[in-house]
Order: structure tokens, then C-alpha cells, then sequence
């Protein structure tokens, strides 16, 4: 099932979106939502914001690995 094309176009979406939803979470978090301009863009600690998203992305694919019948729509 994880060697086909439909298997790792819908993992890869399910990861992308997973590390966009993370990132803007984190940064958010952080920085807090109010205080952006306060804080300014370098007051955001990107190595935390970033590896934690990364981190949500490998996870997302190790379960869309674990469950591959579902993602690849076999189910």
C-alpha cells in the first residue's frame, strides 16, 4: 500500500498541512497574538517554532504509514 502514488500524494498533503497548522500555532503561542509588534519578528524563537513543526510533520507521515490503507483510500 505505501508504494503507490496515491498513497504518498495523500501523506505528503496530510504532512504539509500538518506543518503549516503547527507553525502557525507555535508562532502564535510564543509570540502571542497580541503582542507581535511588540515583540517584533526576532523576539519569536524560530528553532522551537520550526523543529516543532517538523516534528508534527514526520509524526503525521509515521501515521499515515501506520494506517496506509486508509490514506491511500483502500480501506
Amino acid at each position: 500500500m505505501i508504494w503507490t502514488k496515491t498513497f504518498w500524494k495523500g501523506a505528503g498533503e496530510r504532512a504539509v498541512k500538518t506543518w503549516f497548522q503547527v507553525f502557525v500555532a507555535m508562532t502564535m503561542l510564543t509570540a502571542g497574538t497580541e503582542m507581535i509588534p511588540a515583540v517584533g519578528i526576532e523576539g519569536i524563537p524560530w528553532v522551537a517554532v520550526l523543529s516543532s513543526a517538523t516534528l508534527s510533520a514526520v509524526l503525521s507521515l509515521a501515521t499515515s504509514i501506520g494506517n496506509a490503507e486508509f490514506t491511500s483510500g483502500q480501506f
